[in-house]
């Protein structure tokens, strides 16, 4: 069984986080393209006074739940970015201890 360096698992887990912070970003925009969509349809059923068919926006998660998860993503990166900071001072310290 291989045991990762703290170095690389931070690494790791702060490229897992990216990909996490770009979903949710990515997603906060499609919400919000989707109600403006909506809003825009509403706004010209107002004006025509005739219904229109609804505007079938493409599933994405809640605007609510992308923003958890985008502020979720920047815990971890922090977290992470932390445990990278930790490892190389690690090595600078044992660096200076062995010269």
């Amino acid at each position: 069984m291989e045991i990762q360096s703290a170095y690389a698992s931070g690494l790791q887990g702060l490229q897992r986080a990216s990909n996490g912070i770009t979903e949710a970003t990515v997603n906060i925009n499609r919400e919000t393209i989707n109600q403006q969509r909506v809003q825009n349809a509403q706004d010209r059923n107002a004006v025509a006074q005739q219904p229109e068919p609804s505007v079938a926006a493409p599933k994405t998660p809640a605007l609510e739940q992308s923003l958890v998860q985008l502020a979720t993503e920047s815990v971890y990166a922090e977290a992470n970015v932390r445990s990278i900071k930790s490892a190389d001072e690690m090595l600078g310290t044992l660096i200076d201890v062995s010269a």
